[in-house]
């Protein structure tokens, strides 16, 4: 029992100083914010307290505002059928390569929004933070062509990510 035991704390910790070691998250070079700009459907995630009673049809809807900023709207269908959405504001972090931003829902506090992955021709992205913690694959259809979802995976799997933990939510229309 005292071996099993120390087997899993083991474990635990080379798993913690694995995370802690791996080499800091990568973004795009470039992200043309008018193009990124608009509605995005929810693929796959990496399951969050925050979507937890997402079901399906999750979208964002990103759009330019005349402060610089940019408004978010994340909507999905919940279990019981219903509709909820959220709105807050996310600021460009890295003016260089507008790859890196910061969200808030609830101000004043923001989390770290990375694009991470980006076809050239904005059909997909793929977003995360720099813990690794949160993981999103965004396209701009309900469905994703299963070509481009496979990049989308090796990408993640090039960053350190892991897209077996990944969720899909369904989409009713598109």
């Amino acid at each position: 029992m005292l071996l099993r035991q120390l087997a899993i704390i083991l474990g635990v910790a080379s798993a913690a100083f694995a995370a802690d070691t791996a080499a800091p998250l990568q973004t795009v070079d470039r992200v043309d914010l008018n193009r990124y700009v608009g509605k995005w459907y929810e693929i796959a995630r990496y399951p969050n307290r925050f979507e937890k009673d997402c079901v399906s049809d999750v979208t964002a809807n990103y759009t330019l505002r005349p402060d610089g900023k940019i408004e978010v709207v994340n909507s999905c269908r919940k279990q019981d059928g219903k509709m909820k959405s959220s709105k807050g504001a996310a600021k460009v972090a890295d003016k260089q390569t507008n790859a890196k931003l910061r969200v808030t829902f609830f101000w004043p506090f923001y989390g770290d929004y990375w694009v991470i992955g980006l076809d050239p021709e904005y059909r997909y992205a793929i977003v995360s933070e720099p813990k690794r913690k949160y993981l999103w694959i965004l396209s701009r259809t309900s469905t994703m062509d299963p070509e481009l979802y496979e990049r989308a995976l090796q990408t993640i799997r090039e960053k350190g990510l892991d897209p077996s933990r990944m969720i899909k939510p369904s989409h009713t229309g598109g």
